[in-house]
């Protein structure tokens, strides 16, 4: 089974995220600088989701880059993912409309827990498929990052209820350290 059909309306859904994102920004009454002071949270929360969603399309396009082919798992696993991206509109929406407010950072948090989920058993669907020997088994290795992705945001949850800025810096240094892309698949498949 070809996967230009799962990269294409995977690309549409991530496209389809942003704008829905964008579009629930208001724009202040007021003409003034300071006008933007009430809304710097909807901002801020905007920018940090913008990023993770640029973050998952960069990486989803790497990842299927390497594969060669999908299954019917691949495609449930990539729908799996996309599920929790489209969930980002709306989970930015209420943190930063609620100025981090502890339940909607926490729920932020698990948010982005379960998109790290999801986008984890798409990468073991694909190697399962593809086999442990290959290109893209080598480059994902034993997945330190992601792991420790995984674990952050569990910290950044848990924390959210004793600090809720805390927390939300936890998904912040998330982003940072994937911020840089992700050039594992890329080096293994110039390898090749």
């Amino acid at each position: 089974m070809g996967k230009g059909r799962v990269e294409a309306f995977s690309d549409g859904v991530i496209a389809v995220i942003i704008t829905i994102m964008v579009l629930e920004m208001k724009p202040p009454h007021g003409t003034e600088l300071s006008a933007l002071v009430p809304i710097w949270p909807v901002f801020v929360s905007y920018v940090l989701s913008f990023i993770y969603v640029g973050i998952y399309w960069v990486n989803h396009h790497h990842l299927l880059h390497a594969a060669h082919k999908i299954n019917g798992w691949v495609m449930l696993a990539n729908m799996h993912l996309l599920f929790w991206l489209s969930l980002f509109p709306f989970m930015t929406g209420w943190m930063g409309e609620n100025h981090f407010a502890t339940i909607p950072v926490a729920l932020y948090g698990v948010v982005l827990f379960m998109a790290a989920v999801a986008y984890t058993i798409l990468v073991r669907v694909l190697i399962s498929l593809h086999g442990n020997e290959s290109t893209l088994a080598t480059a994902i290795g034993g997945d330190f990052k992601g792991y420790l992705s995984l674990a952050l945001y569990l910290a950044g949850i848990a924390v959210s209820f004793v600090n809720n800025y805390a927390g939300f810096a936890f998904y912040c240094l998330v982003a940072a350290i994937w911020l840089i892309p992700d050039r594992r698949i890329e080096r293994q498949l110039k390898a090749k």
